[in-house]
């Protein structure tokens, strides 16, 4: 507190809590003391509360300004706060102890700090004084405990402070005879005590800032330790002017004399001695002790030496704190303002000083609040705030106080004072006389702060203060009683004093409640208005307060007995509750007083006479003790007529005996029983009825009244109207909350109250817990009359104890089932009661299920997936943990663990590259089984290992007994196979073979088609299916398929044709499939032909025929193809010039391939018999070549003939007789995909025979017509028959043979024999529908029938065994030889004669020979 050690401490205010702050309705506003009687249990409890008037309540303000004048105190900060004050004491003390001997005093300065000297002297003394310090060497935890920093040596520095200014002035308070100590303490003294010197410096008490003007320098300290002349032994005078020391009187110009009694002394007698004499006053060591000993001269305010008016106050105020905080004052914060007042308060280095125009009388400048006939007139509007009960002129009169009978007008208490505040201004702890309400309102101007402490602490105060600052109480006990004193209120909390603040602001009240101690100060310049007032409730304690001030010898403001006689001489008209209380006070009162004149009795005082003390004033009636107001008696006696004492101190009045003292009296007790008895019986009435209530209110258990007989006792109350006191408020709310008790209880037990837990799981805002139930059972039954449905909810809460204990049993299971706790919940509920087991129970029933949902899927695991698993643990990881749900948990996440490891791991096996083996698999398989789960990539490779197996089975049956798969079935083996993430052994088998199959089809398309052909290779060596037009074509299908019942393989397209040689079971019935497309090739070329010949014969129509592949009529050169017997430009058809003479010309339409010659296309099919694979394309080619052999068979059958170079030719056509198979012939060989030298052979020998012109056509060069001559056919026409003309081709030779080779055929080996026949059964059984065919002659249909025999006998042989059936059924001739070997085998000729090759017949020749 103040000084060097605390100053961080005073930084650091910390306001005290806020006190309540009322705002009452205009109804409650109407009644000042009803509300304040209303507030009163709370507001009581901090001593001090606002209020906050209604909005719109502003009262004029009805001072006259310009007349009001006051001269306000003077407040000197640091000498307010008590401590504080203390230590400025102190330093008075010290600075007068060294200025009556010459010197004075500099305060030093230790570590840039000033020395708090009162700490120091207070610690040393508390250590044991200084000797016992320096003996301990405790210098250094004194310096701790004043809050310098360790370790800078502070300990010596203040040891020397010590010893230089403080230790003389302790022996001399101490009163110790030192003289030959001193003298031996004087020799040993360290430094020269005559340097510390200063002389001539003027004491100015409490001038602080002179007091730091100047640092401390090494040589210039303080005070000369004069404590060796305290106590000298003085001698007798002889002399006028000798020295008290030495007793001479020479050396006169060193004799000093002494200012305040003459004595003298030489300077050098001195100790220690002076060099020089002193230039101003001069004190002896006994005019020393003279001063010093001196008692203190009480605190109070100085009053200013300039009278000021409210405005020149208020500039000045303003002035002040703008200058001091440098900002505009309604800018300063409030908590700044009241952090520095209490940094100022408390420290000695600042001297802050502010006046307060405090305690100005309002009659005689005007009240601020309006009143009736004064000088301030008051519109009509306001003519209300006239009389209103919150103008503080009328409050303190108002019926309900009691101050009313307190004849005098008493400043301050009965009439309002003023108070004109500036910034820092304070009002320091007090309490209000007679311990009274005190009610404060704040007209205008800034805020002022309060600080108070309810009425049961104010003694917890008084005890704190004077524990902190006892040498201030030693002077003046009743320092409190003086409003000089203020201590921080931190320091008061810290010491167990409740303190409250609050912030008044303009236009707000503040009341101060009985003995409540409040204290503050004004943030800035402002005006108040106070008065004090007493209601029924405080006349208790203002007796109280007559013995505390008579303890205290303080005086009193009235006379309490006297107001109490005035009040009981006013019975008949007093309100029922103050007659009661003014009865009760006037009882104890009565009860004294017959004490106290028994006691005087004893004494021996007989004397007595009746004196009107109403008539004298207060002072001329005050105890010579104790300073009270006599009025009921009082002690004199004629020795000292004019001083009397009270009852309580007649030993103290004077010397002489109690027989001589007169009792003076103002009523005799007989005199004071009427007064009481009209009191009585004007209270008797509401007493009774209060006994009634009390007694009704406090019945016990079994003599409770009911509820009614409460009401009646209100309606009684309100009949006689009787006043609005405690006890009839308190049974008021009795009878409220019983009503309230017994509409709940009602709702309770009828189960209107929306207690039922909702859908979300919420409880209602008004369902009660069980604790409440509980308490308000109790409720019931502590009221203090019956309920009649307390007995029923007595019932309900035994039930819900019921519950309670079936929720503990059942909880206290491990786990209990869901249908069990479901049914205790559903019973809770229905209680309407907040249970909080409902919330374990529902927990745990959500364990419950949870943990049967768990068991539930662990049953099925066909159906426990992983997302089942999670969903499961996220459900369980929000449930409130158990042991159960743990125990599940655990073994959930163990089994989902495993779960999502073999998940992994089986996705890994399905995804690894290169894929497992089967028997992995099934391993992995087998371990998986034992999971008790529903693991889908598990099921996947179980499905794969099991696909696996089928495949393998598949493959295996495929090529089981040497059977030849076919491409497609093999392709979907493959592309299955593919699919399947098992490692299959067979399928990089297949796969080489398709590849084999792949490079083959590769190679054979590099054999026959054309250089950026369109056609496939399918295409190419398949029969065409759309020469011809289709329409009658499907006409004649639809018409044929009409009787037949089994449904017919359409082959309209090369997609059909495809389609049925991938699903033909054996190359038998592909090689029927590709007959038939070619029979429906022959019939839509033979219509095409026709068609296109047509188009060249003479027509009645003059239209000119289309052409060529640009659609025109003919024109030029043309070309016509041998094939379709279309006509085309030279100019349209590509490489028109490359045309080589003598070959047939196929338009771009009929050349599909390159009709590679057969000994490149006989090696393809070799290959394709080692490959062992069945593909549309191979049957294709192996039906090519079947046509090849059969074609060149009828060619042989036709006219074989030998050349001179060995090749075959065909010579001497007999063109009347065979025309027409001829034609069939040379079609079916410019069908062929093969180059065939006898189809040259056969052209050329057809073309010789025609002029080379008929080849060509001609067009018109006049009309552009394009005709052809009557007289000309085409080369490959016959000329029209004639029976004549077949006679003159001779017959070709081997025709005879011919018919005969089906009886060779017969005769052939057995096993041929039996194919045979197995091929003409098989044929049976897949005989096609009739169709209608061209008309053949019957020497054509003779010729099909033996040629096509054997060429199903071909379709499932080998190639040898091919050849072998096909050379079977030729003629042996040597000119064929080369032929077979060379076209069929693919051999050279000088292989064919190094090796003996022999044709069928021959070796049969040879076998029959």
């Amino acid at each position: 507190l103040g000084g060097s050690g605390n100053r961080g401490y005073l930084s650091c205010f910390i306001p005290p809590p806020e006190c309540p702050v009322f705002e009452p309705s205009w109804e409650e506003f109407a009644d000042p003391f009803g509300f304040i009687n209303k507030i009163r249990p709370i507001a009581e409890n901090t001593g001090i509360c606002k209020i906050r008037p209604p909005p719109g309540w502003q009262p004029p303000f009805a001072c006259d300004v310009d007349r009001l004048h006051f001269t306000p105190r003077i407040q000197r900060l640091n000498e307010l706060e008590a401590q504080t004050r203390v230590k400025l004491n102190f330093l008075d003390q010290i600075a007068k102890f060294w200025e009556l001997q010459g010197c004075t005093l500099k305060i030093p300065h230790v570590e840039r700090k000033t020395l708090d000297l009162y700490v120091l002297y207070k610690l040393v003394k508390e250590e044991g004084g200084f000797d016992g310090v320096c003996k301990e060497r405790r210098w250094t935890q004194i310096a701790l405990k004043m809050g310098f920093a360790p370790g800078k040596a502070v300990g010596s520095h203040l040891r020397a402070h010590y010893e230089r200014i403080l230790y003389p002035y302790y022996l001399f308070q101490a009163g110790a005879n030192l003289m030959v100590r001193s003298l031996k303490h004087f020799y040993n003294f360290p430094f020269p005590l005559f340097s510390l010197i200063t002389f001539n410096k003027e004491y100015k008490p409490h001038d602080l800032p002179q007091r730091q003007s100047v640092q401390p320098a090494e040589t210039c300290s303080i005070a000369l330790p004069l404590w060796q002349c305290f106590c000298f032994f003085f001698p007798p005078q002889v002399e006028q002017y000798i020295c008290l020391v030495c007793g001479g009187g020479d050396d006169e110009d060193r004799l000093l004399l002494c200012d305040g009694c003459d004595d003298s002394y030489h300077t050098f007698c001195l100790i220690p001695p002076l060099h020089d004499v002193p230039k101003g006053d001069w004190r002896c060591p006994k005019c020393l002790a003279q001063e010093c000993g001196k008692p203190p001269v009480a605190f109070g305010f100085e009053q200013a030496s300039r009278d000021y008016t409210l405005r020149t106050f208020g500039d000045m105020a303003d002035s002040f704190k703008s200058d001091y905080f440098n900002m505009p004052v309604h800018m300063v914060p409030t908590e700044l303002v009241e952090k520095e007042f209490w940094r100022l308060v408390s420290t000695i280095e600042e001297d802050v000083t502010v006046e307060y125009g405090a305690d100005i009388a309002s009659k005689d400048f005007g009240s601020g609040f309006p009143v009736k006939n004064g000088t301030f007139k008051v519109s009509p509007v306001e003519e209300d705030y006239l009389s209103n009960g919150w103008n503080l002129n009328n409050m303190p009169v108002l019926d309900a106080s009691v101050l009313t009978h307190v004849t005098a007008d008493i400043c301050g208490m009965k009439l309002p004072w003023l108070y004109v505040g500036m910034c820092f201004s304070s009002f320091c702890w007090h309490i209000e006389d007679h311990w009274s309400y005190s009610i404060n309102y704040l007209h205008w101007g800034e805020p002022k702060t309060w600080y108070g402490a309810p009425g049961y602490a104010a003694e917890q105060l008084e005890n704190v203060m004077k524990s902190l600052a006892p040498e201030l109480f030693e002077s003046q006990p009743d320092l409190l009683h003086q409003l000089v004193t203020i201590m921080n209120p931190n320091v008061l909390m810290e010491h167990g004093v409740p303190i409250y603040r609050t912030n008044q602001c303009a236009g707000e009240f503040v009341i101060t409640f009985p003995r409540a101690y409040h204290s503050g100060f004004n943030q800035g310049f402002n005006f108040a208005e106070a008065v004090n007032f007493c209601t029924a409730d405080w006349m208790p304690l203002g007796r109280q307060c007559i013995q505390h001030y008579r303890s205290l010898n303080r005086y009193c403001v009235f006379s309490h007995d006297e107001m109490t006689c005035n009040i009981a001489s006013k019975a008949d008209s007093l309100e029922l509750e103050l007659a009661s209380t003014v009865q009760k006070d006037m009882c104890a009162m009565i009860l004294e007083e017959k004490m106290l004149r028994e006691k005087v009795y004893k004494l021996g005082v007989w004397h007595s006479q009746q004196v009107d003390y109403d008539l004298l004033p207060d002072e001329e009636r005050q105890c010579a003790k104790c300073r009270t107001t006599c009025y009921l008696s009082a002690i004199t006696c004629p020795c000292i007529p004019d001083q009397l004492v009270c009852l309580y101190h007649i030993e103290d009045l004077c010397s002489c005996p109690a027989r001589s003292y007169t009792l003076n009296y103002k009523y005799t007790l007989a005199e004071l029983k009427p007064l009481f008895q009209a009191l009585t019986a004007r209270a008797e009435s509401y007493e009774d009825w209060a006994s009634k209530v009390n007694k009704i209110l406090k019945a016990d258990q079994d003599n409770k009244s009911d509820l009614e007989e409460l009401h009646s006792l209100v309606v009684e109350a309100e009949k006689k109207s009787y006043p609005e006191t405690d006890l009839l408020s308190h049974l008021r709310q009795v009878i409220q909350n019983a009503d309230r008790c017994t509409s709940m209880a009602q709702q309770l037990l009828n189960g209107k109250r929306q207690t039922r837990y909702r859908s979300g799981g919420g409880k209602s805002q008004n369902q009660l817990t069980v604790e409440e139930l509980m308490s308000f059972v109790n409720q019931l039954y502590d009221l203090p009359c019956t309920i009649r449905q307390a007995p029923f909810l007595k019932a309900l809460l035994n039930r819900v104890e019921q519950f309670q204990q079936q929720s503990s049993d059942l909880l206290a299971e491990d786990m209990p089932g869901s249908s069990a706790l479901q049914s205790l919940l559903d019973e809770g509920a229905g209680l309407d009661v907040e249970l909080p087991q409902l919330v374990v129970l529902r927990q745990r029933l959500e364990q419950a299920r949870w943990v049967e949902a768990v068991k539930e899927a662990s049953d099925q695991p066909a159906d426990l997936s992983l997302d089942c698993m999670r969903r499961l643990i996220d459900q369980g990881v929000g449930l409130t943990p158990h042991a159960c749900v743990e125990r599940t948990m655990a073994r959930l996440q163990e089994l989902l663990t495993v779960c999502e490891h073999w998940e992994e791991k089986a996705h890994n096996m399905l995804t690894a590259r290169p894929c497992h083996s089967i028997e992995t698999l099934e391993a992995a398989i087998q371990e998986v089984d034992s999971i008790p789960a529903y693991l889908p990539s598990c099921l996947q490779l179980k499905d794969c290992v099991n696909g696996a197996r089928e495949w393998i089975m598949e493959a295996d049956a495929l090529q089981a007994g040497g059977r030849i798969p076919g491409l497609a079935a093999l392709s979907e083996l493959v592309s299955r196979a593919r699919s399947i993430p098992v490692m299959l052994e067979p399928l990089s088998r297949l796969e080489s073979l398709i590849s084999e199959v792949q490079a083959w089809k590769e190679s054979a398309a590099k054999t026959f088609l054309l250089r950026n052909s369109s056609h496939s290779l399918l295409e190419v060596l398949c029969p065409r299916c759309e020469t011809g037009p289709q329409k009658s074509k499907s006409k004649k299908a639809k018409d044929v398929s009409v009787p037949c019942k089994k449904v017919e393989v359409k082959l309209d397209s090369l997609f059909d044709v495809e389609k049925a040689l991938s699903t033909s079971k054996d190359t038998v019935s592909a090689m029927a499939t590709l007959s038939e497309v070619h029979q429906k090739e022959l019939e839509s070329l033979s219509m095409l032909r026709t068609s296109n010949e047509s188009k060249f014969q003479s027509s009645p129509s003059c239209l000119a025929p289309t052409v060529c592949l640009c659609h025109t009529v003919p024109a030029g050169p043309m070309l016509q193809c041998e094939l379709c017997r279309d006509a085309y430009h030279s100019g349209c058809v590509p490489g028109f010039k490359d045309i080589q003479t003598g070959l047939p010309w196929l338009c771009p339409l009929c050349k599909r391939s390159e009709k590679p010659p057969l000994d490149k296309v006989l090696p393809l099919l070799a290959s394709l018999q080692r490959i062992r694979v069945r593909l549309p394309e191979g049957d294709a080619l192996r039906y090519v070549i079947e046509r090849t052999v059969r074609w060149q068979h009828k060619v042989q059958l036709v006219s074989p003939t030998q050349h001179p170079n060995g090749k075959v030719s065909l010579i001497c056509l007999n063109i009347v007789k065979l025309g027409t198979e001829l034609e069939e012939l040379l079609v079916e060989g410019l069908l062929m995909q093969v180059t065939l030298p006898e189809l040259q052979q056969l052209y050329s020998s057809l073309l010789n025979r025609f002029s080379p012109s008929q080849h060509s056509l001609q067009s018109s060069v006049h009309d552009h017509q394009y005709h052809i001559a009557q007289d000309r056919s085409p080369p490959h026409r016959s000329p029209p028959h004639s029976k004549g003309q077949v006679g003159e081709y001779p017959q070709l030779d081997g025709i005879p043979e011919t018919k005969k080779e089906p009886e060779r055929l017969e005769k052939n080996s057995k096993r041929r024999l039996e194919k045979e026949n197995m091929e003409g059964q098989h044929r049976d059984k897949i005989k096609k529908p009739k169709k209608k065919k061209p008309k053949l002659s019957k020497e054509r249909r003779r010729e099909e029938k033996r040629t096509t025999s054997p060429s199903n006998s071909l379709s499932d042989l080998s190639i040898i065994e091919m050849l072998e059936v096909l050379f079977s059924n030729l003629l042996h001739r040597s000119c064929l030889y080369n032929w077979v070997i060379v076209c069929l085998f693919a051999l050279s000729a000088e292989q064919a004669e190094n090796e003996d090759y022999i044709c069928v017949s021959c070796a049969k020749n040879d076998l029959t020979k």
